[in-house]
């Protein structure tokens, strides 16, 4: 059988970075399949849709996963089953980058349930897979029969030393200030998701426009693909959703003004106002004949949201005002506590509108980091960030089950936009973590996740540079009449009937994270840039407000608080202080009470002695440095007596240093035995230190030489 061979294309970024997609060779099975690759990384991208659409499907069951291959790293898998199992925190953050860019790009009438599985194969050493993901999801639709509106291209862009760089190596990804993933079609932007070292609003723009001048490349080439596969050129047709143009003028008629009027009475609980809206849709149900509404009720439920959707839109368009009275760049009412609860490290409370966080921060040891064990990405993380939604916080009963992909995707933007702002090094000896409850949510609950985060490790005495806060901005706009509105702070009506999801953090100086999802095409930089601003005079407002609560970090940690004293030492002191089979540390923990955690760096070893005692800690620093120290010939110690023998006595001068005091050095008189000295183990006695031998580095001490001649026996 001859070997199979391929359509392929390939993508020239500079600097010898070369992107090369390839199908028809692996998983032909599948509706469509492309193998991307850069450098020695490659990724499998295959994507399967049903034939049919299920009877009363209402919505597009799409699912996009992402997965890392351990072997694709030469690595096997942790755990006891060796083998890949549930997605980790890293690969579920990948498939939401993905998924956001691709879900608004399939036709409404498509509801069909497809499934994008993307697969890392093989792992360049170098070489991020996240930047690739949805260049190949997308290009393996492209060459399929599935209906699409792409493609879509997804690019990282990096800010090096002054530069913007595409697709970085990890290598370079460190020293970069701005970092981004921005995903876009041919003629706009429509997702864009990263991190930054508070830099300005026409800085983040730079970033987004040099990533769509290679997204355009990445899409035009997946055209070019596609235009060679026999398959991709006839899409399949699925049935038209039922529809009933009559129903829908009728409802218009009947219900577009009430549904503006209702709009316009600026209901700001959101449950009163949903209720509202529903008593009116429930009125029309009841006019319709009962032999009728089991046929048509489905589809007028589906009429009145696209009725309701419209007069809503159309009021604030009209009128520049919101649903619950505000004007397009007000805030809500925001109150704010810290110290709420008194046996955390640090808490805060952060309540804006209808929207709560109850957020704590908890300062751990070197032992509590979270091990980071992926096919590319290994190490340690000493910040946790973790969000919560339980269903309580907008009035629902769920079951709890797993932390779902949403909480693990607002977790990581607060997480993101608050670790620019933190201490390094030895300014902050613990591990972090930060968990965000929420307890009430109309909108933008991961950005009261970052405000409270902020008020949190402040109360926790955690020496933050800057507080952050956060705000998600909303835009609602007619392609046609070219009117839009740009919203601050949105509520989730708002986010839902919106045309723009755009989160943006940061200090007063600048932009820490962003995470933005556009729903409509054809969206100007200068409308983009317009609501950058509108996002900053919003994060000022907001700033302004949590500092009259608190304004800087408390100038010590609280008193239950565990305290961490490092200590550097040399790296050939650190078996010393462990002790044969750990002995000694064993032993100084259980003395002194504390933890004592030690890790080798360099060339030295790194002690951190954990306690909230402070004489505990004395004990332990005590006792390390009296390892550590070097006896020095013609010091005088204060020793003890570990063993009598015939010929003397060895006597500890330091811990785990003992030397000889022989019988003829114990003082001035002859001795018959070591006994008649009056000396016995574990007594105190005063010696100097004679003589180290520079061979076998034996300890000479003497008694004799701190006593005057004429001295007559003490004991």
């Amino acid at each position: 059988m001859s070997k199979a061979t391929g359509i392929q294309k390939k993508i020239d970024l500079g600097d010898g970075k070369v992107i090369t997609i390839e199908t028809g060779k692996l998983a032909k099975q599948a509706d469509g399949s492309v193998v991307v690759r850069m450098g020695d990384t490659m990724l499998l991208a295959t994507v399967v849709a049903k034939s049919e659409i299920k009877e009363g499907q209402s919505f597009l069951p799409l699912s996009v996963d992402y997965q890392e291959k351990y072997a694709a790293a030469g690595r096997f898998p942790g755990g006891f089953f060796k083998r890949e199992a549930r997605p980790s925190e890293h690969e579920i953050l990948i498939s939401r980058l993905v998924d956001r860019a691709l879900r608004p790009m399939f036709p409404d009438y498509y509801q069909a349930e497809t499934q994008v599985l993307i697969s890392l194969i093989s792992a360049g050493k170098d070489t991020l897979p996240d930047a690739l993901a949805g260049l190949a999801a997308s290009a393996a639709i492209c060459v399929s029969d599935i209906p699409f509106n792409g493609p879509i291209s997804e690019v990282r862009v990096a800010r090096i030393d002054n530069e913007y760089v595409i697709n970085p190596g990890i290598t370079e990804l460190e020293s970069a200030d701005i970092d981004l993933i921005v995903a876009g079609t041919l003629d706009n932007i429509v997702m864009v998701e990263g991190e930054m070292k508070e830099v300005s609003e026409a800085e983040l723009l730079d970033g987004i426009r040099k990533a769509h001048e290679v997204i355009k490349i990445q899409c035009q080439t997946q055209l070019d693909l596609a235009s060679e596969v026999e398959k991709s050129k006839t899409k399949r047709e699925y049935p038209a959703p039922p529809a009933d143009e009559g129903l829908l003028e009728d409802m218009n008629k009947a219900l577009y003004q009430k549904l503006y009027d209702i709009t316009g009475q600026f209901i700001k609980d959101k449950h009163l106002r949903r209720d509202t809206y529903d008593q009116v849709l429930s009125g029309y149900l009841e006019g319709i004949p009962e032999e009728e509404l089991e046929e048509k009720g489905e589809l007028a439920k589906k009429y009145f949201g696209d009725i309701q959707k419209k007069a809503i839109r159309d009021f604030v368009l009209d009128k520049k005002v919101r649903l619950d009275g505000r004007k397009p760049g007000e805030i809500r009412d925001i109150w704010t506590e810290v110290d709420y609860l008194p046996a955390a490290h640090g808490s805060a409370i952060f309540t804006r509108g209808e929207t709560q966080s109850l957020t704590t921060v908890t300062l751990g040891t070197k032992l509590d980091e979270q091990t980071i064990d992926g096919a590319v990405i290994e190490g340690k993380n000493k910040f946790l960030l973790h969000y919560n939604f339980p269903p309580f916080s907008t009035g629902e009963v769920k079951m709890m089950r797993f932390t779902s992909r949403r909480e693990i995707g607002h977790g990581n933007l607060a997480m993101r936009a608050l670790k620019p702002v933190l201490p390094n090094g030895n300014d902050n000896p613990y591990t972090i973590r930060v968990v965000s409850d929420i307890l009430e949510s109309n909108g933008s609950s991961s950005m009261a996740t970052v405000c409270a985060g902020t008020m949190a490790l402040m109360d926790a005495g955690v020496k933050i540079s800057k507080p952050v806060s956060g705000i998600a901005m909303g835009m609602i706009a007619e392609t046609e009449t070219k009117r839009y509105a740009i919203l601050s702070d949105i509520l989730g009506d708002e986010d839902h009937l919106g045309d723009m999801d755009f989160k943006v953090t940061g200090t007063r100086d600048g932009i820490t994270a962003c995470q933005m999802d556009i729903k409509i095409d054809g969206l100007p930089y200068e409308t983009l840039e317009e609501a950058l601003s509108q996002a900053r005079e919003g994060r000022i407002h907001i700033l302004d407000e949590m500092e009259k609560t608190i304004s800087a970090p408390r100038e010590d940690y609280k008193p239950h608080v565990p305290r961490i004293i490092k200590l550097t030492v040399p790296k050939e002191f650190i078996g010393a202080i462990i002790g044969p089979g750990g002995k000694v540390v064993q032993e100084l923990q259980k003395e002194s009470g504390a933890t004592i955690v030690i890790e080798e760096v360099g060339e030295y070893g790194v002690v951190d002695i954990v306690s909230e005692n402070k004489d505990s800690i004395d004990i332990v620093v005590d006792r390390i440095k009296g390892i550590i120290a070097v006896p020095e010939i013609g010091q005088v110690y204060e020793g003890k007596v570990k063993s009598v023998v015939s010929f003397g006595m060895f006597v500890e001068i330091l811990p785990g240093k003992e030397g000889l005091l022989h019988i003829s050095e114990i003082e001035w008189r002859r001795l018959e035995k070591v006994e008649d000295s009056g000396f016995k183990v574990g007594d105190d006695i005063e010696v100097k230190l004679l003589d180290v031998d520079k061979k076998t580095g034996k300890l000479k001490l003497s008694r004799k030489a701190l006593l005057p001649r004429d001295q007559k026996p003490q004991r």
